[in-house]
């Protein structure tokens, strides 16, 4: 029976953790998907601006040659000297030379903010990684913090939940069905899954109580237990091992749950 139901165990936190795992990787797939694009539709836009800029450049060159080629001709129907003519070649170079530097200085600038979102996708993914590992620290640590121990009836009990948290990561494993309980000293019987449970006695000093357990109309005086003590009795025409462990006794009341079998009957009102 030990080795069952640690084996149940560490298929269920395998199983998880492949879930989680997947659940990161395909994260990570989407974003580097859309990394892949924006720096594509970036470079693209890149390339047009080049095209353009560089049909502006040749339109100038073609100018400067036409005014190179028809110099005397401008020179006679406008009337200015050989002199003004290479001045105004000249500003036409500085012209060309000035737009290639705005054009350089501009793709220097786009292809630094394209790098520098590359370099965020490659954090982002890191703190993916980051996460995943976290995530597989948590499960391990939870798994730690549960308990195997024998029940008061000597019969091994599985793994048992000390804290709320604790009872939710047996609750993700499946193998059985739980049910969680707060009982007030000198109130009625509780009515949990197929059974009545009711405190007696409570000792928040000391973390013991009294309890009576009432199972196919028999009624079980549970006295002087612990917190975290699995308390077992049978049930059921199956005669099924139910188990219950409190977790916290105050001066008035305790918190815990009660675990059944997969097999055994399910209250109509349970959810």
């Amino acid at each position: 029976m030990p080795e069952e139901g640690e084996h149940i165990l560490v298929e269920h936190q395998s199983s998880a953790g492949k879930w989680i795992l997947t659940l990161l990787a395909v994260a990570f797939v989407a974003v580097s998907a859309y990394a892949h694009y924006a720096m594509h539709s970036r470079i693209e836009k890149l390339t047009k601006d080049l095209s353009a800029s560089q049909a502006k450049v040749a339109e100038l060159q073609n100018r400067m040659q036409t005014a190179e080629a028809s110099e005397e001709t401008i020179a006679q129907q406008v009337g200015i000297t050989k002199k003004d003519l290479a001045s105004r070649t000249a500003q036409l170079q500085a012209q060309q030379r000035a737009a290639e530097n705005r054009l350089q200085e501009e793709q220097k600038k786009q292809i630094t903010q394209v790098s520098g979102d590359i370099a965020g996708v490659k954090t982002d993914v890191g703190g993916v990684k980051t996460d995943v590992a976290a995530t597989r620290a948590d499960l391990e640590a939870t798994k730690a913090k549960l308990q195997s121990t024998v029940g008061d009836l000597g019969v091994q009990s599985g793994l048992i939940a000390t804290t709320r948290s604790d009872l939710e990561v047996l609750k993700h494993k499946g193998d059985r069905h739980y049910y969680e309980f707060t009982l007030l000293k000198g109130a009625k019987p509780q009515a949990i899954s197929t059974v009545s449970l009711q405190l007696k006695k409570a000792d928040a000093k000391k973390g013991r109580f009294t309890m009576n357990v009432t199972a196919d109309d028999k009624t079980i005086e549970k006295k002087d237990r612990n917190v975290a003590e699995p308390i077992q009795f049978y049930s059921g025409r199956d005669h099924l091992l139910f188990e219950l462990v409190v977790w916290n006794v105050d001066k008035n009341k305790v918190t815990g749950y009660l675990s059944t079998p997969k097999n055994a009957p399910v209250p109509v009102t349970a959810n």
